[in-house]
């Protein structure tokens, strides 16, 4: 499995395994929005590639903030239906956190199940400092992931990209 960048070419694909992922539109209708947002970030737009070539998996973070700091928000992580469980989404995690590590982020903020990021380092974002705009996510799905850059005095209140927020 080789780990890429979402091209141009690669955007249908990705639309139909996000779709068969979660069984909606509503998810890659996000997507769509995620991709034209100002918070955009191609670099963290990455593809799963599978052994004959064809798209497996995708993820995307796209900038939010936390007051004046910019901050990623996750999502969403998509994996073809049959391969779920078999480590692309582990993978797809690896590289996106490691790609947003370099690229200098301090933080990696998620709505996701408490069950699933832990073992990526995800913890609940409050025990940072960073709270949520809506009060319904609670602290066991609302999650960040410190990186390098991290600093606790840029706790705060997480706004994801506006798509996120049209939802």
């Amino acid at each position: 499995m080789l780990i890429r960048q979402e091209t141009e070419a690669d955007i249908d694909a990705v639309d139909v395994l996000t779709g068969a992922a979660f069984g909606s539109d509503v998810e890659v209708g996000l997507l769509q929005a995620l991709r034209r947002d100002v918070g955009f970030v191609p670099a963290l737009s990455l593809v799963a590639d599978g052994s004959v070539g064809e798209v497996v998996g995708h993820v995307i973070c796209t900038e939010g903030s936390i007051g004046s700091t910019v901050a990623l928000g996750l999502g969403p992580v998509s994996v073809v239906p049959s391969l779920q469980r078999d480590g692309v989404g582990s993978a797809l995690m690896h590289a996106v956190l490691g790609a947003a590590d370099a690229l200098g982020y301090p933080v990696v903020v998620l709505l996701g199940h408490a069950d699933y990021y832990p073992r990526f380092g995800f913890v609940s974002a409050r025990s940072l400092g960073i709270e949520g705009t809506d009060p319904g996510w609670g602290d066991a799905n609302f999650m960040a992931r410190p990186l390098q850059a991290w600093q606790p005095t840029m706790a705060g209140t997480f706004h994801y990209a506006a798509p996120f927020q049209a939802l």
